[in-house]
């Protein structure tokens, strides 16, 4: 003895809302709308691999295993170059904020810092409308050494690199979430059965020729002749048969 197909209260509602939505619904399409909701299939297309997947979840998993998702890599980072070092013999301060220009650390310093105080937000010193170029110079070694600040030494850092853009990202968690912005798309398992471009990953293909059989379909024919609601569509799916 077979067993019966149950409907649930919520199918019954889902399969409803998308058949009066959907007047010219085959029952074919009725029952592939019925095993999606049922099994809460989400299918996506891979594009890089013309390839069908049953969920994202599923293709993830699938590519993380074999490595071709993200891959671990290393960068260094380095802080900024220093202002001010050992070797430093002569600086050019600015008066309103400190900011200051060495003679081996900037190519023309100089002409940096009246760059500088022409435009320094600090500066409200005018004369003849114009901001002042008033800036110090020193020489001191001592006045020198009160600059020198330490540098940060570079750090060496673990980053996922994309296996599909090469993009870097900081945690795998980011690289999977630009993946599913941007390199899958989801389909209905309607449409999924109603192509030919692409080929199914042979779980999910092996699961629909699994449901997609005439003794399934009669079951489920049966279950929803027990509701009246669905009456005028399985007269209209015997009629067209």
């Amino acid at each position: 003895m077979t067993t019966a197909l149950s409907i649930t209260a919520e199918q019954k509602t889902e399969l409803l809302k998308f058949l009066k939505k959907n007047r010219s619904a085959d029952l074919v399409t009725a029952y592939l709308t019925f095993i999606e909701e049922k099994y809460h299939l989400n299918p996506v297309l891979f594009p890089r691999e013309k390839t069908i997947y049953q969920s994202i979840e599923d293709l993830t998993q699938r590519l993380t295993a074999h490595g071709k998702l993200w891959r671990e890599t290393e960068i260094v980072i380095q802080f900024g170059q220093q202002s001010v070092n050992e070797e430093t013999k002569k600086i050019y301060i600015c008066p309103f904020t400190g900011k200051v220009f060495a003679d081996n650390t900037h190519p023309n310093p100089q002409d940096a810092i009246y760059d500088w105080v022409a435009k320094c937000p600090e500066n409200k010193e005018r004369v003849g409308g114009l901001p002042v170029k008033r800036f110090f110079v020193s020489e001191d070694p001592e006045v020198i050494k009160n600059y020198i600040s330490e540098r940060k030494a570079s750090i060496k850092k673990v980053v996922y690199s994309s296996a599909i853009t090469g993009k870097l990202f900081n945690s795998k968690a980011a690289v999977i979430d630009d993946f599913k912005k941007n390199h899958i798309k989801p389909l209905t398992f309607h449409e999924v059965q109603n192509q030919n471009r692409f080929q199914i990953e042979e779980h999910f293909l092996a699961f629909i020729q699994n449901h997609l059989t005439e003794d399934k379909i009669a079951k489920f024919v049966e279950a929803l002749s027990q509701y009246p609601e669905f009456e005028p569509y399985l007269e209209k799916w015997v009629d067209t048969e």
